[in-house]
């Protein structure tokens, strides 16, 4: 499925400036955010060896909740202050990037939710363990990766690394490159490279985190994927409305979650799955 009703914008600068300007709906100074939050969580799945932190950076706008994670402890409590009640204009222009992309992404989830008429498909994940539905997820997102335009045993460079997620992908007979800024290991002692640019060209696909967008690497990858007519998944609880624009210029598929996010209970979650058209003479499976 397609969402794509207008030109993909070539960088994020240019969707930013599109909103700034009004193309994309209304004024965004004419719209203000009515709640701000941040979201910590610890977390460290039973049966396996080692832990993690998620910091969300979350901003109201009506119905819509636009977000941006950041690194543990990045984020000053006064970047809440500086959003409640401010327009959306003067959060696109916030010194501090994680602000300015949860506003963005407040903004088209108001205007484009995730809808079938917007070319979101929805997935539900089933109650359970925060294990239990961090494999769903990754099962998900994985779908979204075309494996019939790859060889076997291809290797996927894996931008912000979720264990689950490489445990998905080498159930599959994939290869993969786990890259994260933190460094450090995998669950299965395998290292980290912190440097995706340099591992870009030793990878037959790429899937990567909507964080990206928060630390500025996102438009490389994007430049990447269409030189070399690459797969880019985006798994997206950071700037889920955001990166769905960029179907069909360097993003082959986007798995869009927004907040609440799948961690937060053990209840039934949902995901939006969008697909770019597929390239002209491959059919998909």
């Amino acid at each position: 499925m397609t969402t794509t009703t207008r030109t993909a914008p070539a960088t994020y600068d240019q969707l930013v400036d599109e909103v700034r300007a009004g193309a994309w709906g209304p004024d965004p100074a004419t719209l203000r955010i009515s709640v701000a939050f941040g979201t910590r969580q610890a977390v460290r799945h039973e049966g396996r060896g080692a832990g993690y932190r998620n910091e969300v950076l979350s901003l109201r706008l009506a119905e819509a909740v636009g977000s941006c994670a950041v690194e543990p402890g990045a984020l000053p409590d006064a970047a809440i202050d500086d959003c409640v009640g401010a327009d959306v204009a003067t959060l696109l222009a916030h010194p501090l990037a994680p602000v300015r992309v949860a506003a963005l992404d407040a903004y088209l989830m108001h205007l484009r939710p995730h809808t079938a008429a917007h070319g979101a498909r929805t997935v539900t994940l089933a109650p359970g363990t925060s294990l239990e539905k961090s494999r769903a997820r990754a099962a998900a997102v994985v779908d979204l990766l075309d494996q019939g335009r790859l060889s076997p045993g291809a290797t996927v460079l894996v931008v912000g690394v979720v264990n689950s997620l490489l445990e998905e992908l080498r159930s599959r007979g994939l290869r993969c490159i786990p890259c994260d800024l933190k460094g450090g290991t995998t669950e299965w002692g395998e290292p980290i490279v912190t440097d995706a640019a340099a591992a870009l060209d030793h990878s037959d696909a790429v899937m990567a985190s909507g964080m990206t967008l928060g630390n500025g690497s996102f438009d490389a990858l994007r430049e990447h994927a269409v030189r070399e007519e690459k797969q880019l998944v985006m798994f997206a609880q950071t700037g889920s409305a955001v990166l769905p624009r960029f179907l069909g210029n360097g993003v082959s598929a986007v798995c869009a979650e927004p907040y609440p996010f799948f961690w937060l209970d053990g209840g039934p979650g949902v995901l939006h799955r969008y697909r770019a058209a597929a390239p002209e003479g491959v059919r998909r499976r």
